[in-house]
């Protein structure tokens, strides 16, 4: 692998590679402190839904290479190969994007993508920002029975996406328009690609794993992971096995789209970074040859180039995006808003001169957002009841740590019990702070906890507690009335129900895959069932108990051997840290 490189430091090789974006298109601006490309204000533009998308870096041109006119308003980026944080993605989202007619939210399927882009959608949701979120999911290098419940990584067939509801957000469409779009592509597009070697990240220890001399990685990923297997192969009968993944709707586990006599596809052929132009377009004329010759199959477009990397990455990769009607009228089919005018580096269409010319100042204005905390509501409780419920369930859960901590150093990595006391430390401080001055607004008191909550709980654990929080807080206001409205149960148990719907969004864990989501189901069920917050806490309870007789589906637990020594022995601990939580909320009111 090719371990020699200009840069030695990896964080300011991020910063001077996105601040070098503003230089070769005028039109972006940069926030280095949260790694933000966004477009320039422009006070004479139409308004239009925003398209926000990001991830590691490494992936260049994308995602901040997407942002410009006719596709991305904003691009939040990581460390290398490493997820933005919800705070960055969040400042991305509210306050330097024109969110007004509404924003969609679009990283490629990957789990810390995921859960941080997910919990900005919900935070900006509770701000009162109309926000739709959608993973890209194009990958058929692993099989829908390995992909499991995470689904189909994303890949470069997804730039394809970001294209066309850029065109469409750019033309006008309104959000649901825009979203319901990023699925109907989803759904008709299928990627594999293909590497010779691993990379080597600038500044870290050369990794031990190398792909031999004399194989191929079929399927590797955008971020090193491995694929569906190595082979030995020539380039024919290497792309005779990407194509077959991609177009074999015979195989059961590999039938993400269907061709027919007739039917429409853009290919695109993407560098992952190491391919010289001349070999990248040999690659090309090979793909195209075997559609034709073993498919039928004449791609009424063919775009190939650098869009989507893994850093210097020795391979390519194939994606085939099937042309369906997209149902929006004339102008605004696949191929319109494909073709349409886009002027960001990244994508073929050059940057105009007329943008050049309209070249503006230094300075950029910065719109700020008000915080979900600072929106007041008219959903009312008392203070002390918040002190006195919330509190008891929180002393519940400090109480519970060495449990929790035995329980995880047994099936996990002995973390889980520290960062629930740590969460629970913090926010029960907040309420005995005088100085906190809680109010009679329950919407303000929950998203005030949610922002200790993300400052103090890390991991994904902290991930999905401030998922769900963010999510009740929205679900506690869409209940305002614009009169004084008491938080009854029956109000709490239609926010709780929206929040299990949210999370739902980010995490693929159901009842029954031993998690946390063991307790907190049958909890949100009964509360909307009975009313009755002790016969909640005990549905938790039970659900809790029941893990210890489960075998683990997702999480750390998947890897850990020796299940014989804890099956019918052992409960998820965050199951039980959860359901001791509940046990003290209802212990208030028994």
């Amino acid at each position: 692998m090719q371990t020699k490189h200009f840069f030695s430091d990896p964080s300011h090789l991020v910063q001077t590679a996105l601040h070098s974006l503003t230089v070769t298109n005028p039109s972006l601006a940069f926030d280095p402190e949260h790694k933000i490309i966004f477009r320039r204000p422009n006070p004479q533009g139409k308004r239009k839904v925003a398209i926000v998308s990001g991830g590691g870096s490494g992936h260049e041109p994308a995602f901040a290479g997407l942002v410009g006119k006719g596709l991305l308003d904003a691009s939040i980026a990581g460390t290398i190969f490493a997820s933005p944080s919800a705070e960055q993605i969040r400042k991305g989202v509210m306050d330097y994007i024109d969110n007004e007619e509404g924003v969609l939210i679009i990283p490629m399927n990957y789990t810390g993508d995921v859960l941080n882009f997910g919990m900005a959608t919900e935070k900006a949701r509770a701000a009162g920002i109309q926000t739709e979120f959608f993973a890209v999911n194009d990958d058929a290098g692993v099989g829908k029975k390995k992909g499991g419940k995470v689904g189909r990584r994303g890949i470069a067939g997804g730039i394809l996406i970001l294209k066309i509801v850029g065109a469409l957000a750019e033309e006008g469409g309104s959000l649901k328009q825009v979203f319901d779009l990023a699925q109907l592509a989803n759904e008709n597009l299928a990627s594999v690609g293909a590497s010779l070697e691993h990379v080597h990240i600038p500044g870290r220890p050369i990794p031990e794993d190398t792909v031999p001399h004399d194989e191929i990685e079929v399927g590797m990923g955008i971020h090193n992971e491995p694929g569906s297997h190595r082979t030995k192969a020539t380039l024919p009968e290497l792309v005779k096995t990407m194509l077959f993944q991609i177009l074999d709707h015979n195989d059961p586990d590999r039938a993400f789209i269907t061709h027919n006599a007739g039917d429409e596809f853009v290919l695109l052929i993407n560098n992952l970074g190491g391919l010289s132009t001349l070999e990248l377009s040999g690659i090309t004329d090979e793909v195209h040859r075997q559609l034709d010759n073993d498919y039928q199959i004449r791609p009424c477009r063919v775009l190939q180039g650098t869009f989507l990397t893994s850093l210097n990455g020795l391979g390519f990769s194939v994606s085939l995006l099937k042309v369906v009607d997209t149902g929006l009228g004339n102008g605004k089919g696949m191929l319109d808003l494909l073709d349409a005018d886009a002027q960001a580096v990244g994508w073929s269409a050059p940057i105009k001169r007329e943008t050049w010319n309209e070249r503006a100042g230094s300075h950029v204005e910065i719109k700020k957002t008000k915080l979900a905390e600072e929106q007041p509501s008219n959903v009312k409780l008392d203070p002390s009841i918040i002190k006195k419920v919330l509190g008891s369930g929180l002393k519940s859960v400090i109480a519970a740590e060495p449990d929790v901590t035995r329980y995880d150093s047994i099936v996990g990595d002995g973390d889980c019990g520290v960062g629930l006391k740590r969460g629970a430390e913090a926010v029960l401080a907040f309420l005995n702070d005088p100085k906190a001055n809680i109010k009679d607004d329950a919407v303000t008191a929950v998203n005030r906890i949610v922002t200790i909550v993300e400052n103090t709980m890390d991991g994904t654990s902290g991930a999905i507690y401030a998922i769900f929080l963010n999510a009740l807080a929205h679900g506690l206001r869409a209940q305002d009335k614009g009169t004084a409205t008491p938080a009854t149960a029956q109000v709490w148990a239609e926010a709780l129900k929206y929040s299990r719907e949210a999370l739902a969004k980010y995490t693929p864990a159901q009842p029954g895959d031993r998690t946390m989501i063991d307790a907190l189901v049958p909890f949100c069920e009964r509360l909307t069932e009975t009313k009755d917050l002790g016969k909640a806490a005990k549905a938790a309870e039970d659900g809790s108990e029941a893990t210890k007789y489960m075998h683990a589906s997702l999480g750390r637990a998947v890897y850990v051997g020796g299940e014989e020594e804890w099956v019918g022995k052992i409960p998820d601990p965050g199951a039980y840290g959860l359901s001791e939580f509940f046990k003290g909320l209802a212990a208030t009111v028994i």
